[in-house]
């Protein structure tokens, strides 16, 4: 029998490796962006055309390569990073797995161009699917220049499968931030169809931060710093009324390598306990120096994911550093039930000078007088007897006559009036009879002929608001309501572009924009069941669900936009509502088309006859 095992060629293997390097055009961008950070360079350029489908190109000014290692660098398992085993357990560099390059070049069209300082000539090469095109010498700059182009020219499967080049765009920002800031020392541009997105000159930790979210960031961080034996933090956490709904701007760095880490995460939010609101995340950029021996960065294909020898102590130390710092910018608010607030001093009194007091002497008091003098007395420096008061002896005397003339008033009018013995008039009990019940400021009870409705009064809210959204955004007819004073927004760079691609839609609703500059944008109109002080709440909620496209369970954007809406505006459970209340949102529940089921296809009620309550009753 012959054999059936055979070794694959190399460019299949390469194939096959890049669907796990390789998921979309951001792991490209990443991949290339750390190697470039390897090789010491100080400034780097990130060209991005078509979202990454068509280019993407990372020019950087550090070591350059060899001929020999120019060429060498496609081979799988090439690196430089490593030499033995026992390396991965003290890694001070980015890539080190050396399929990088090789799975790159297997699904695209590379052209490298790399040249080392000490040289006179550079290299050029250029490899379309793992073949090699050519390799010749050129006059370059110092440094290296990789251009990816046609992603996936070869796997049309896996190129279809790509999202909307804003998604994908999107994702290509988070790369490039996470690298940008592990690496504040590094000049960092960025440009996509010929616009520049980013440009980040050499800074520190808080001014690189500022640089990419901008609007009003510098004053939202408060800063952490804690060193021990076993951990160096150092970085920034945003304060409580600042914190958004989505996940965003939350940002570790082990070792200047970004990470995801659920279990650190906890440790922060433990350490906000009683300071953010249901649902809100908050902000930080957190730097932590641990020893390399202590940490196992191999423990995924994507290497965001690290193993720690000792979490626990980590946990506790970044839970008490965060709180430390939230408590000593006073962010955190400390009550003290021992402390006297008559014994503080006043700050005005630190450069005030010392007066001796003075000693008053009433002259005229006479403990043995029959009358005694008023108990507050004005000293003779400051009396005022030209401005003594005359006390009217006939005050009595104003109010005379008037106890007679009510008497004969209420003679005149109530003198013929009849007054029945029925303590309920028939028309005063028609009207207060109550057809809908609140109970426990949750659930409405309305009776019907059959029995009684129960409805969920925040459902039926979201129900409501929702087709009135989505009638407004297709009519386009939506009425607004004028802000005395325009309300100024503040947004990240990415939350900007999400917020002017759904200006268009945001204004059928009833949202009047009076300006919009790089970070902020001015309201002057709001929609009218919308409150001034909701508008921050319902745009923060609206980018946080439209942060990752649109949901599968929407069919477009507008619907989407009403969705996240209506959530946000609708009313919660715990809100009182009056009896009038309480019948209008009845009425204008069962008024919807579909009044069954709320946007996010939950029951909005449900019914219980009399024969369900008999039923009850008989057991």
């Amino acid at each position: 029998m012959s054999s059936i095992i055979q070794l694959l060629p190399d460019h299949v293997a390469n194939q096959i490796a890049a669907g796990e390097v390789v998921q979309r055009p951001a792991s490209v961008v990443k991949e290339l962006l750390e190697n470039a950070v390897d090789a010491k360079a100080t400034d780097i350029k990130l060209i991005i055309k078509d979202a990454g489908k068509s280019l993407i190109q990372v020019v950087d000014n550090g070591l350059g390569m060899s001929i020999t290692d120019s060429r060498l660098c496609f081979e799988r398992h090439a690196t430089s990073k490593i030499r033995h085993a026992e390396d991965l357990f003290s890694l001070h560099t980015k890539g080190f797995r050396g399929e990088a390059l090789a799975s790159i070049a297997a699904i695209a069209h590379v052209e490298m161009k790399t040249k080392q300082d000490q040289d006179e000539l550079g290299t050029h090469i250029i490899i379309e699917g793992s073949k090699f095109i050519s390799q010749e010498p050129a006059v370059l700059p110092k440094g290296t220049s990789f251009a990816v182009k046609n992603l996936f020219f070869n796997i049309p499967a896996r190129r279809n499968f790509l999202k909307s080049e804003t998604v994908e765009m999107r994702h290509i920002v988070d790369e490039f931030q996470r690298v940008a800031l592990a690496h504040p020392n590094i000049y960092f541009t960025m440009f996509h169809n010929g616009s520049e997105h980013f440009n980040l000159p050499s800074s520190n930790f808080r001014q690189r931060i500022v640089s990419i979210f901008s609007g009003k960031t510098n004053e939202k961080l408060v800063p952490v710093q804690e060193e021990t034996e076993i951990i160096t933090i150092e970085g920034f956490v945003g304060k409580p009324e600042f914190s958004k709904k989505n996940k965003g701007e939350q940002f570790f760095f082990v070792n200047n390598r970004y990470i995801k880490s659920p279990y650190l995460h906890h440790a922060i939010m433990s350490a906000y306990e009683g300071l953010l609101k249901d649902g809100s995340q908050p902000t930080y950029f957190l730097y932590l120096s641990v020893p390399p021996h202590t940490i196992d960065i191999n423990i995924h294909p994507t290497k965001t994911e690290i193993k720690f020898d000792n979490e626990s102590a980590l946990y506790a130390i970044l839970r008490s550093a965060v709180k430390h710092s939230l408590g000593q910018f006073n962010v955190a608010p400390i009550l003290d039930f021992d402390r006297d607030p008559n014994l503080d001093t006043p700050y005005d009194y630190k450069d005030a000078k010392a007066s001796f007091p003075t000693i008053q002497v009433d002259s005229n008091f006479n403990p043995f007088a029959d009358v005694k003098p008023s108990k507050s007395f004005v000293s003779k420096t400051h009396s005022t007897p030209h401005f003594k008061k005359e006390v009217q002896p006939n005050w009595e005397g104003l109010y005379v006559g008037l106890k007679q003339d009510t008497e004969e008033l209420d003679g005149t009018i109530f003198e013929n009036d009849e007054v029945t013995a029925s303590l309920f008039d028939d028309k005063e009990e028609e009207q207060s009879v109550t057809k809908t019940y609140q109970i426990h400021k949750k659930y409405i009870v309305s009776p019907i002929k059959s029995g009684m409705i129960i409805v969920d009064q925040q459902r039926a809210h979201q129900r409501i608001l929702y087709e009135q959204f989505l009638t407004n955004m297709t009519v386009q007819h939506a009425s607004s309501q004028q802000l005395l004073f325009p309300l100024e927004l503040f947004f990240s760079q990415n939350e900007m572009k999400l917020v002017l691609e759904l200006m268009p839609s945001l204004e059928t609703t009833g949202f009047v924009f009076d300006g919009v500059s790089t970070d902020s944008i001015h309201i002057s109109g709001i929609p009218i069941n919308t409150s001034e002080g909701e508008v921050s709440k319902v745009l923060d909620q609206l980018i946080a669900d439209l942060s990752g496209g649109i949901p599968e369970n929407s069919f477009s954007q507008n619907d989407t936009i009403a969705k996240s809406i209506a959530k946000s505006l609708a009313i919660k459970t715990g809100t009182y509502l009056s009896e009038h209340e309480q019948e209008n949102l009845v009425n204008n529940l069962f008024a919807c088309k579909d009044p069954n089921v709320s946007p996010f296809q939950k029951p909005t009620f449900i019914t219980m006859r009399v024969d369900d309550i008999d039923k009850k009753f008989k057991l």
